[in-house]
């Protein structure tokens, strides 16, 4: 970077410094002791809800078959294997690369490994216990309790029954296994580290430990550490040894010096991940198992317990089942549901999101748990669905906080990417710059990293819809605080487009004219060709500019600029149903200029993540064009696609089409196809390989609750698309609302029998359910059980 541009940054930088405080984001840190509870309120065995196995994890597929576990900042995927057992470890902020803010030629940004970088596998751990072989071990069993956030497995040796729990908690910000026995066994092996970069791991005492430097200059480390009861611990080389122990306790954490601080370079020279990294494991180790495991599931209970959600009863067969086989027969038997599978998938969903995103970085296309240092797109953030999508689960499930590591995300990268889009974005090579010659804001590519780096095409709407999911979490929440910390993310978004629209000259089916404002030349994704005013970006600068008129008088801030945007608002081109397709149209044109059965669902932005075409007050026209075009897309594509699909068709009240669709999200994935594999990740199938893709399993557990629940400021819509498969009976309980609200509602028949309205903020809205209407008006934290129909 020139001289002149990096003081220009860090002016920038500075100026924003007072509204870019990240009060919700940790860097790796030493802590304070965590508040210890007096004993483990586990949800019993009985009634814990369940995804188990019988074999333990193929390492070769551990993608596919190991669970996950996670505390938002550490990942990790577990094998299971009682001689053999393997964690593959993972800290959101490892990743290579950097601001990547050179042009090619053609305008673009780099997209390698190099330049824009990768996410990566920070280190694997191994607990070998070499006579715990499956010639030996018998009634293997391996679970992951999500009513408790820990994955367990259990066998037998002659008469000992052996036990070990996997968790990663966020308190004491460590990964844990816990080894124990009953009956007169033993564990003896050893514990090794070794990292992915050809780190040397050193063993003294009873730890291991490595630390190295990226070529971007991230610093990182890991260290694990074992306490045995009964029995010996010791070092043999870089490995931790245990021999006779009755109980065996082994801690595991690692970190970088990553800080979401744009004019520190998103360096914290004052983290030493290696120091950091070794007290904490050995703080850790010093507390007993038991109290560690009180600590974890309190902590992680009273995140999961917010939301309850039953969709009928299935039968003992089916219980009997385990997951993978479960999750096969219901796809072999689509007449025959399975309530109890398909509402496992949205607590799965809800799980990956509180083990995925507490208050570090954003889940990226793979959350936070990768198998190798090469995953596919880097395991980047995807800006046109992907992190989006990432994000939608979390208010309607009951877990708002989690949004936040995406607006602090936002907030942090701001500096970086205005100062970018400044000097990169109107380079007369960029076929999408704006060609007014004017430029404000900031803008972003296809895809970002953690350095404030974008890479592949500019993708200039991209920050209207990173906007639109910061915006949903102040609509659930009516946080003030919250808005005024994304405030200056929306502004400088709409400050982009303020500089970006261009008038046009439309002509109108009576043959009368009127000039319009359109988005200047960009792509729809991901397909059709580069255009001007596109539906994907008239529908989400119409929506931005709604954030900026609302926000505006929130905050009580930039009344002038408001009203500004207001204007360009109102001469916004908004889309038309083509008299030649019938459909919506995806490009100014009545020609369909793309792939009639994409994958990508464009031009249906404003039906949803968006509503501002609605079945109340969207014309029929319009309505019908909306459903003709989702007609043609076709009800088959990759999991994220489904379940994009899934939600548009109950935003249209068709619940079999929807439903249909969540269950195509569930479909097992075989023979490197499309689908659900045995650990429930969703799989993006490359045609000879499949990968891991996280959107999917969020965006269908989001599906499924819009099957349940449609609201929008000022609207609640009970039950607005509730399946033939879940009618006879069902309840949900702490399910968000937009408007500041949240709703436990019961059904039976098909018909709702009870609702509670509570407000968590707000105060007035519209109950519907059917034709019934209530209109209700509460005090904040206030609450109101209605029956509807009476």
């Amino acid at each position: 970077m020139l001289e002149s541009s990096r003081r220009d940054f860090l002016s920038l930088t500075g100026a924003a410094g007072a509204g870019l405080a990240l009060a919700g984001a940790r860097p790796f840190a030493a802590q304070a002791a965590p508040a210890r509870p007096a004993e483990a309120a586990l949800v019993p065995d009985t009634k814990a809800t369940t995804i188990w196995y019988r074999t333990p994890a193929r390492e070769d597929q551990i993608i596919r078959e190991g669970l996950p576990i996670g505390n938002g900042r550490l990942g990790a995927l577990t094998g299971g294997d009682p001689a053999d057992d393997v964690v593959y470890l993972t800290d959101g902020s490892f990743w290579t690369g950097g601001r990547n803010d050179t042009l090619q030629s053609d305008g673009q940004l780099p997209y390698d490994s190099n330049g824009f970088g990768s996410f990566g596998l920070l280190a694997q751990v191994r607990i070998a216990l070499t006579d715990h072989t499956p010639e030996v071990y018998t009634d293997y069993r391996r679970t992951l309790d999500l009513s408790n956030g820990i994955v367990s497995v259990s066998y037998r040796i002659g008469k000992a029954h052996y036990r070990r729990e996997v968790y990663a908690s966020h308190p004491d910000d460590v990964i844990v296994l816990r080894l124990t026995q009953s009956g007169g066994g033993s564990h003896t092996g050893t514990v090794s580290l070794v990292g992915t970069h050809g780190e040397i791991t050193t063993a003294a005492g009873s730890q291991a430990s490595f630390g190295g430097t990226l070529a971007n200059g991230l610093r990182y480390a890991a260290a694990v550490t074992a306490v045995g009861t009964g029995g010996r611990i010791g070092t043999d080389g870089s490995k931790v040894t245990f021999e006779g122990c009755s109980e065996l306790l082994v801690v595991i954490c690692g970190g970088t010096d990553y800080s979401q601080d744009a004019a520190k370079n998103f360096r914290d020279p004052a983290i030493d991940p290696l120091a950091l990294a070794r007290t904490k494991v050995a703080a850790a180790a010093g507390v007993a198992g038991t109290t560690l495991l009180s600590t974890h599931v309190a902590d992680y209970r009273r995140l999961y317990d917010r939301m309850r959600l039953r969709l009928g009863e299935s039968t003992p067969v089916q219980r009997a089942l385990d997951t993978w086989s479960r999750v096969a027969v219901r796809y072999t038997d689509p007449t025959t549901p399975d309530p109890e599978l398909e509402a496992m998938y949205v607590q799965f969903g809800r799980y990956l999101t509180i083990t995925g995103s507490r208050d570090r970085l954003p889940m990226n296309l793979q959350g936070i748990w990768v198998h190798n240092n090469n995953p596919d797109w880097f395991a980047d953030y995807h800006t046109d669905i992907n992190v989006q999508m990432n994000y939608w689960l979390a208010d309607p499930a009951g877990l708002g906080e989690s949004a936040h590591a995406l607006a602090d995300y936002c907030v942090s990268q701001l500096p970086v990417w205005t100062d970018v889009t400044r000097r990169l974005f109107n380079d007369p090579s960029n076929r999408f710059r704006n060609t007014s010659g004017k430029l404000a804001g900031w803008a972003i590519a296809f895809s970002t990293n953690i350095y404030g780096g974008s890479g592949w095409a500019w993708h200039p709407s991209g920050n209207a819809w990173l906007c639109n999911s910061l915006w949903r979490h102040y609509e659930y929440s009516l946080d003030r605080s919250y808005l005024a910390k994304i405030y200056p993310a929306l502004k400088g978004a709409a400050e982009f487009w303020q500089s970006r629209l261009i008038p046009t000259t439309v002509t109108e089916p009576d043959g009368t004219t009127r000039q319009v404002l359109i988005d200047d030349t960009a792509w729809s994704p991901e397909h059709g060709p580069d255009a001007k005013g596109i539906t994907y970006a008239q529908e989400l600068a119409w929506d931005l500019f709604q954030q900026i008129r609302v926000a505006s008088e929130v905050l009580g801030r930039d009344e002038d600029f408001a009203a500004e945007v207001t204007d360009l608002q109102a001469r916004l081109y908004l889309p038309r149903v083509s008299p030649k397709t019938g459909w919506l149209e995806e490009w100014m044109t009545p020609d369909n200029l793309g792939e009639t059965t994409h994958r990508h669902l464009s031009p249906l932005i404003g039906v949803y993540p968006g509503d501002r075409i609605n079945t109340d007050t969207g014309p029929k026209e319009l309505i019908d064009g909306v459903r003709a075009l989702l007609t043609a897309r076709g009800m088959d594509s990759y999991g994220w696609a489904c379940a994009w699909r899934s939600l548009c068709w109950s935003r249209l009240k068709d619940a079999e089409n929807a439903y249909q669709l969540y269950l195509t999200v569930l479909r097992p994935s075989m023979n490197n196809g499309n689908g659900t594999a045995a650990n429930l990740f969703d799989m993006y199938s490359q045609g000879s390989y499949t990968i891991f893709q996280i959107d999917a399993n969020l965006g269908g557990a989001t599906a499924a609750l819009e099957m349940l629940l449609y609201s929008r400021p000022g609207v609640i819509e009970l039950a607005p698309a509730l399946p033939h498969a879940w009618a006879q009976s069902g309840e949900v309980t702490g399910i968000g609302a937009r408007g500041g609200f949240e709703v436990d509602l019961a059904w039976r028949d098909g018909k709702v029998t009870s609702a509670t309205i509570r407000s968590v903020g707000g105060t007035e809205t519209e109950v519907r359910s059917g034709g019934w209407r209530r209109r209700i008006t509460l005090k904040p934290g206030g609450s109101v059980t209605l029956t509807p129909g009476r």
